[in-house]
This record gives structure tokens, sequence and C-alpha cells, in this order.
């Protein structure tokens, strides 16, 4: 339960987040993420299989661990997202014809039916998540934020 500050109803929190630009990215990237566990459940959909689907669609065929190491998902975690996409038929796995070490995850049309029926979603869960920014300030983060995770 929170204490109030001299009857205010400000708690600590908001003047450490001000203090503490860190702690206060970390709390607000918490947040998003359990947003957006929580739409993607309503969805029936995993954040996880989304993002793969996305990047499948965008760049085409690649390993598991191209899939890992862009979508920063940790490869034992991405083994089940595949294997689940891959049961439900949305995404197919076959030997990369280049490294034939490796597969080549390849997403099928049901995987692109199912994602774009997903992306219909997303504009009304962003604004909701984000509904204390303005449209302007929502660039300026993305902006931001892009700048920040180019280094990472």
């Amino acid at each position: 339960m929170a204490t109030h500050e001299n009857g205010t109803g400000q708690t600590y929190f908001p003047r450490l987040a001000a203090e503490r630009l860190d702690i206060a990215l970390c709390r607000a990237s918490a947040a998003v993420a359990r947003a957006g566990e929580i739409h993607a459940t309503a969805q029936g959909f995993g954040v996880g299989q989304h993002l793969v689907l996305k990047m499948l669609t965008a760049v085409g065929a690649c390993s598991q661990q191209r899939l890992s190491e862009e979508l920063r998902i940790d490869r034992s975690v991405m083994v089940g997202v595949c294997d689940d996409l891959e049961k439900s038929g949305y995404v197919r796995r076959e030997r990369n014809p280049n490294d034939r070490r490796s597969y080549a995850v390849t997403v099928t049309e049901a995987g692109g039916e199912r994602l774009r029926a997903a992306e219909t979603a997303v504009p009304a869960y962003l604004d909701e998540t984000f509904a204390a920014l303005t449209a302007a300030e929502r660039e300026q983060l993305t902006a931001l934020l892009a700048k920040l995770l180019i280094r990472g």
C-alpha cells in the first residue's frame, strides 16, 4: 500500500523516477510489457509469436538464431515460440539450403492471415497503453528509444 506524503496523494516513486532515469525506464518497460501480455492473451496470441510472424513477413525466411538475436528473445524461449507457431500451422521449418546445420523458418499463408488479424488490434492497444502521451510525445519517445536501442 502506498504511503502519502503531506496529504498530497504523491508517493515516493515519482520523485525517485525523476532522479533515476534508469529506474523510471525499467518500471515503464515492465508496465508496457504487462499491458502487451494482457493484450496478447486477449488476442489468443503471444507477444513473441506476433513478433516472429511480423519479422518473417518483413524479411522472409531466416534461422531461429537470427530471429532470437534480432528480436532479443532468448534462444531457449525462441525454440518454444517456433514450436508453438509450427504446431498452429503458422510457420514451417525447413533445412536451410545455405547451411544444412540450421533451419530456415518461413511464415505460412495461415501465419500471414493470423498476423494481419492480430495487427488490426494493435493501434487501439497502443492508444490505450500510451494514453498519457500526446501524439507528438509518442513520436519523441519512439525516436529517443530508437537512439538507445541502436547502441544495444
